[in-house]
């Protein structure tokens, strides 16, 4: 341990990114042997209540990672440089990391892992042992509220402090999180910390994987409780189509929530930022096409239009969609009018959506933005704007879509920074 220290490595947020950060570290400080004294591994939380954002996910079961992840399910930094922490520890090594503490994972038809036992505080409980082991400390409530950078002796040293009092130590790991789930811990202190060592943030911060709210009065708001698969597409302001996504979609009494709404509620912040005349469109039924769907509508005969929707989709919904068309659901296919089948059409296949925000960041699961990956050395995870520190998790500019992508990202960027922050010292 480096004379006049509190510790070798202080990690400032102790979610996911920081737990996973100060496991490996401690293993790698173990794996070299030496030690004594006081503890060589300290991380700092503000929260009363540590792993709220693990116990919440899932539903309160915890999908630890997906079982194919790439860089294409991300969004925020470069893909080259996504793709280089994802290699460096992917989902099998996270499934060996878990299955290691005990924690057996399984795929269910979604592509997600959960653990066997269906519980988050399994995951939980499992990462704050393994932190005990590895000899990392977790004290919280703590909040980081300044940290200075000394250049007293050859290598500098990390003044941490807040009204707990101060640390120091040599190395320093932030996992501080962004600005989703507040009530979590992340406020969004952590992006203050990044820029006065030196750190710049992206030019926007907003929620993602977030629930959409649609205008007042619209007939998706009285359809409250009704699920069904749809495909949501972005299309820009000259009818230009961006991004879709096609997954469970949840209509609510403030708009739309579920996986598919919360994919792509970044892309369409992102999107209007650039064009406020940017949209989003909804296709009711995904497996079949608009002209496909248009050729159906003509063979129906005498069967109405209500029921041939029924059939793929809930009743609510059906009768809903007519609604918009301006048709009774009863209405056989034989009686619709050309501009009829056409209303029909853009209500089923093309239905746009009156997007007039999103639900903020107390709702949402991720941030979009943060410290920009080109100010990282993504091979360690180490700031190359600031000797000694590290950056993991979700304070980078990096976001992923729902079903375990974020938190396969803090696994990999935790480990990452975890290894190599306890690697470098001397």
């Amino acid at each position: 341990m480096v004379q006049g220290n509190d510790a070798d490595i202080l990690i400032v947020g102790a979610g996911a990114a920081g737990l996973m950060a100060g496991i490996s570290a401690g293993r790698a400080l173990q794996e070299r042997g030496g030690g004594g004294g006081p503890p060589r591994i300290i991380a700092l939380d503000g929260a009363r209540k540590i792993g709220v954002k693990i116990l919440v996910a899932g539903g309160g079961r915890c999908n630890v990672t997906h079982h194919a992840v790439d860089e294409g399910d991300y969004a925020g930094g470069s893909k080259n440089a996504i793709r280089s922490v994802l290699r460096r520890f992917g989902v099998e090594q996270t499934a060996r990391f878990f299955a290691e503490l005990g924690v057996e994972l399984k795929r269910e038809d979604t592509g997600k892992l959960f653990p066997t036992t269906d519980r988050a505080q399994t995951v939980l409980d499992a990462l704050l042992r393994a932190s005990r082991d590895a000899g990392a400390e977790i004290r919280h409530p703590a909040r980081v509220t300044r940290i200075a950078r000394t250049e007293s002796d050859s290598c500098g040293r990390f003044v941490v402090g807040g009204d707990w009092g101060e640390l120091t130590a040599p190395r320093l790991i932030l996992a501080t999180g962004g600005k989703a789930l507040p009530r979590s811990g992340s406020d969004g202190g952590g992006y203050a910390l990044a820029r006065g060592l030196g750190h710049s943030i992206t030019d926007g911060l907003w929620p993602a994987l977030v629930p959409l709210r649609l205008a007042d009065g619209h007939v998706l708001r009285s359809l409250s409780g009704v699920a069904t698969r749809a495909g949501l597409e972005l299309r820009s302001g000259t009818n230009k189509r961006l991004i879709s996504f096609t997954n469970d979609t949840l209509c609510t009494h403030f708009g739309l929530s579920g996986p598919g709404p919360m994919d792509v509620s970044r892309h369409l912040t992102a999107a209007r930022r650039a064009d406020a005349d940017a949209g989003l469109f909804a296709c009711w039924l995904p497996g079949m096409s608009a002209d496909e769907g248009e050729r159906a509508l003509l063979g129906l005969g005498k069967r109405s239009v209500g029921r041939w929707l029924r059939e793929s989709l809930p009743e609510r919904l059906a009768v809903a969609l007519c609604e918009e068309a301006g048709i009774e659901p009863a209405t056989p296919g034989s009686a619709l009018t050309r501009e009829q089948r056409r209303a029909v059409r853009t209500a089923v296949f093309e239905m746009p959506l009156p997007v007039t925000g999103d639900r903020g960041y107390t709702h949402a699961e991720a941030t979009a933005g943060g410290v920009p990956l080109g100010e990282i050395a993504v091979s360690s995870m180490s700031s190359k704007r600031c000797p000694g520190l590290f950056l993991c998790g979700e304070i980078c500019d990096v976001d992923g879509r729902i079903g375990g992508y974020n938190f396969q990202w803090a696994w990999a960027s935790g480990h990452i920074a975890g290894r190599a922050a306890a690697e470098s010292l001397g």
